[in-house]
């Protein structure tokens, strides 16, 4: 089989007969004609060349959003998906045959967008791009994957917003009584807003100090939680209880039983929580502006200061992985006081004899008078992380002891007002 480059005005193609029938396929210059002709040949030859469908950007998006996102992703996130394409790569593709666009194409568009707007928001609409045209392939709706090697932006990551505990204990003063036990909780947590909001009081395991998160909520709307990993229960420090009880005693009746409900009982707006108690709080405290998400980040900067093992802290924030714990508070740990006390466990546990099951049964045992102390040293000084420490490991156990002690004592300065500052983080009010 043999074709033939023609010109039609300015642009070359390569013309071959299929089917008794011509086929024109574009190739702008002349050497590009002579390379597509060299390729459909080939694919005609090899038995490997199929009819592409006709099919525009703006109809393939529609097509992709309703086959396929609408029924693989949350509500919330297919809200996104939806802005995204209509606000940003509609001006842009929507005219576009499917199969006429092309890598360099699109990383032009990433690169315009790039100066517009941040890494993370050109991140969003990359991540669409690709997606939309690894199933426009799949669905033979394009020859190749334009958004294969489509290269990501860089993202550089924002400064965590943390706030101190005696900042917790001027925001919770400040605060209103319908969403002050709330704002507690997530400090005290780590849930993210949409789980928090979803809460339902019989997710509280009282007898066993527990709290499961099996829900978020969006718009009014349950939905499931953020990832696989983030159904979890939370381990509640003793403080939180006796707060949570007086709180249900008070909580407005809802329907679902939720836990932290609006005044008229019906599912927190979490926009109108954050702008109207939160930030208005923070105000009246006279402490800087910082996002509701800070609170989560709050927590996840007490357990580091408690020593807690990383793999629980990310278990109890619901991350995916220990990776993105890292990624999000790896520089939390870069202190120079807790490196050398990481060292000094490390020789520690080097240079300790090796010891009996019986021998280390009761070594244990004895270890859990010497545990109240430290305890008491953490929360009354409230010092960073390893500042004086004792080199030495604490059990699972005891350091989730110390992070509870920790977060209720959080401004004690010294031993002898540490019963004190205890009853005021856990009676806040």
């Amino acid at each position: 089989m043999t074709g033939s480059i023609q010109k039609k005005g300015k642009t070359y193609y390569a013309v071959i007969p299929i089917n008794g029938r011509r086929k024109w396929f574009k190739g702008g210059t002349k050497k590009d004609a002579e390379r597509v002709l060299g390729e459909k040949l080939a694919e005609v030859s090899q038995g490997n060349y199929r009819e592409i469908p006709k099919m525009t950007f703006k109809a393939f998006a529609k097509l992709w959003l309703k086959t396929h996102a609408e029924i693989n992703v949350k509500p919330s996130t297919l809200a996104g998906y939806e802005h995204i394409i209509e606000r940003n790569l509609m001006p842009r593709f929507e005219h576009l045959q499917m199969s006429d666009v092309t890598t360099g194409g699109l990383q032009v568009y990433v690169a315009d967008r790039r100066k517009a707007v941040s890494g993370k928001s050109a991140l969003n609409e990359v991540v669409i791009l690709k997606q939309m045209f690894k199933h426009a392939h799949k669905w033979g709706y394009t020859r190749s994957n334009p958004g294969e090697y489509l290269e990501r932006p860089k993202v550089i990551k924002p400064e965590i917003e943390i706030l101190e505990p005696k900042e917790v204990k001027l925001m919770l003063e400040k605060a209103s009584e319908l969403y002050r036990t709330a704002f507690l909780t997530a400090v005290l947590t780590g849930v993210r807003a949409g789980e928090l909001w979803a809460l339902q009081w019989g997710d509280l395991d009282w007898n066993g100090k527990r709290l499961f998160i099996r829900r978020s909520v969006w718009k009014g709307s349950f939905q499931t939680p953020k990832s696989q990993k983030s159904v979890r229960k939370i381990d509640l420090p003793d403080g939180l209880i006796p707060e949570l009880r007086k709180w249900k005693l008070r909580c407005p009746l809802s329907e679902r039983d939720l836990m932290f409900p609006s005044a008229e009982g019906s599912v927190t707006d979490h926009d109108n929580a954050r702008n109207r108690h939160f930030d208005a709080a923070l105000r009246r405290a006279k402490l800087r502006h910082v996002s509701f998400h800070s609170l989560r980040h709050t927590n996840a900067s007490l357990r580091i200061r408690a020593e807690q093992n990383i793999k629980y802290i990310s278990t109890q924030l619901g991350h995916a992985s220990v990776k993105i714990t890292l990624d999000t508070y790896g520089h939390l740990f870069d202190d120079q006081d807790f490196n050398r006390l990481q060292v000094g466990l490390l020789e520690t546990t080097f240079n300790a004899p090796v010891r009996n099951p019986l021998e280390e049964q009761a070594a244990e045992a004895g270890g859990e008078n010497n545990f109240e102390g430290a305890a008491e040293e953490i929360s009354a000084t409230n010092r960073p992380i390893g500042e004086n420490a004792p080199v030495g490991t604490l059990r699972r156990e005891d350091a989730d002891r110390v992070f509870v002690a920790s977060v209720r004592n959080p401004l004690e300065k010294s031993p002898q007002n540490a019963k004190k500052g205890s009853a005021a983080l856990a009676n806040p009010l």
